[in-house]
């Protein structure tokens, strides 16, 4: 075999490579798109048709109306408001503390530094319902609860955010940092002007978790409120199953509307978030946290 038939073998061998990862990846899209697909489906459908047997996949008609009627059953302006409170703050509160905490533990040394460490990064198995009572407790006592900074505070301050950002700022050069001191630069000028530039991906990938976690929440605004004025968009959809029916339309109309704002913020930030997740070295943490 001369070299352009072997050359040839490889172009082929290579464009089936190609091939075989262009339908492997298009049949993982397909599978994740299809529940937001069904859900939108299912939001538009006649209420018989969503029974159906077999299922249909393309309604035999579309009641846009569904989507009025979801959020005219519940006051979702103001879940929605709550929810936009919750999460921007959350988000705002939990990036700082993770950068800052991070940038301690990458770049000073302290006695106890790596025990103090290690003791933080086990927190990620004590799973929230071990903590939920003293948490509770502890708010209740602080008048907290039943207000939206009772849903805002307790979760703040967690460990992988911790992890993620000791992890990426360690890779930020002393050298750098030992210059701005050099020129007179205080440990603020040197966080604000020299961390933060360079980590940019990383707060992006903060961003993301964080306005994930906290706008999807149930369970602990399920714990933390009563009042029906602080619900948030999640407690409002949980309140739309009926003891003993759910319509499906207007809950799939609302939930799909729920997922918006989430989706948007991936948008914004998908670019920074893949290099954030490939520059810190964790990608498979990340994806297992998600």
């Amino acid at each position: 075999m001369n070299g352009s038939d072997r050359m040839g073998m490889d172009k082929r061998k290579y464009f089936l490579l190609k091939t075989v990862i262009f339908l492997f990846m298009l049949a993982a899209a397909l599978i994740a798109l299809f529940p937001f697909y069904w859900m939108f489906v299912t939001a538009v459908k006649p209420i018989d048709e969503i029974f159906a047997f077999p299922p249909k996949l393309w309604p035999g008609e579309f009641i846009w109306s569904n989507f009025a009627t979801a959020l005219s059953r519940a006051p979702f302006g103001l879940y929605f408001r709550n929810s936009f409170i919750v999460t921007t703050l959350s988000t705002l509160i939990t990036v700082c503390i993770n950068l800052l905490a991070g940038f301690a533990f990458a770049k000073y040394k302290f006695k106890g530094k790596e025990i103090f460490f290690m003791i933080v990064l086990s927190t990620l198995m004590i799973p929230l319902q071990v903590t939920m009572i003293p948490v509770f407790v502890i708010a209740s006592k602080l008048g907290i609860r039943n207000t939206l900074w009772g849903v805002i505070i307790p979760p703040c301050a967690e460990a992988l955010g911790l992890f993620l950002s000791r992890q990426f700022i360690s890779d930020i050069p002393d050298g750098l940092l030992e210059a701005g001191r050099i020129d007179g630069a205080s440990e603020f000028t040197i966080f604000t002007k020299i961390i933060l530039p360079n980590v940019k991906p990383l707060i992006s990938v903060l961003v993301i978790f964080t306005v994930m976690w906290r706008w999807n929440d149930l369970q602990w605004p399920l714990i933390m409120l009563s009042n029906e004025k602080f619900y948030t968009v999640q407690l409002g959809l949980s309140n739309l199953n009926g003891a003993q029916y759910v319509n499906w339309n207007d809950m799939m109309a609302a939930s799909l509307i729920s997922v918006i704002p989430v989706l948007t913020v991936f948008l914004i930030f998908q670019k920074q978030f893949v290099q954030g997740v490939a520059s810190s070295g964790i990608k498979g943490l990340s994806l297992i946290h998600i």
